[in-house]
């Protein structure tokens, strides 16, 4: 097994511990968009469940958008390659946002239709978690975007159960930094498929992605902090499990 993907499971691993993110027979599906992200983390789940002492189920599916010129061949092949199940789910998603609604944010309606699919898709398999390829700076990036355009602090959390659903969301790479999962990719070589939504480089994500690169430049810990912060403020579910241990341990001592 390749060093670097398994000095990366690590990272996920600890992620996974703090946020007590998997159970014993949980049955968990992948998200897979295509992307180096999610790519990098189906590798990094499908590593983890070899030797993790809570055993658990593993597929990958894939939310088709109808974008032309996507082909999810080369994925296909991986997962058949890592005998990993893999489903893709086709939807006219593309159509709705930009022809039908033609949507002045159409980042927020995909992004609900897509999650939506992909609910509904795991728990008609029978699965009950789903793991998404958000990242440390998908995290910050986040949590900036709420409190510059939006005027609130708050973020998506490492784990979210939804209600109407019965389906839990989890976040292996929350730890792991987008440059190191971007090195990755390119060392395994996964097969990246292009997404050619126009969006791609004109989201208010892409401002704040900017933006934060930009300070960085002056301040290079500045993304660490605002993480940092984000766990010890804390923001609703942030807070690592250890943490909670800990200050529990203090109170009844």
């Amino acid at each position: 097994m390749d060093k670097a993907l398994n000095e990366f499971t690590g990272t996920v691993r600890r992620a996974v511990d703090d946020y007590n993110m998997i159970e014993e027979g949980d049955r968990i599906a992948v998200g897979v968009s295509g992307g180096k992200d999610s790519l990098i983390l189906l590798l990094a789940m499908n590593h983890l469940k070899r030797f993790y002492p809570k055993k658990f189920e593993l597929e990958a599916i894939t939310i088709e958008l109808g974008f032309e010129d996507m082909d999810f061949g080369p994925v296909e092949e991986l997962c058949r390659s890592l005998d990993i199940p893999y489903v893709r789910i086709k939807t006219d998603i593309r159509e709705i946002v930009f022809d039908v609604r033609k949507e002045d944010n159409p980042c927020s309606l995909c992004a609900k239709m897509r999650k939506g699919a992909l609910n509904d898709a795991i728990r008609e398999r029978g699965y009950n978690k789903l793991a998404l390829g958000h990242h440390f700076d998908d995290a910050v990036e986040t949590y900036m975007m709420s409190l510059l355009f939006e005027g609130r602090i708050s973020c998506f959390r490492p784990v979210t159960f939804l209600d109407r659903s019965g389906v839990t969301q989890i976040r292996p790479m929350i730890y792991a930094g987008e440059q190191k999962i971007s090195n990755l990719a390119e060392k395994l070589k996964v097969p990246i498929v292009v997404n050619p939504c126009p969006m791609d480089k004109a989201s208010k994500r892409h401002e704040i992605k900017t933006l934060l690169k930009t300070l960085s430049a002056d301040y290079p810990d500045m993304k660490s902090k605002v993480f940092g912060a984000m766990q010890r403020y804390p923001l609703p579910g942030w807070q690592p499990e250890e943490n909670w241990r800990l200050k529990k341990n203090k109170k009844d001592s």
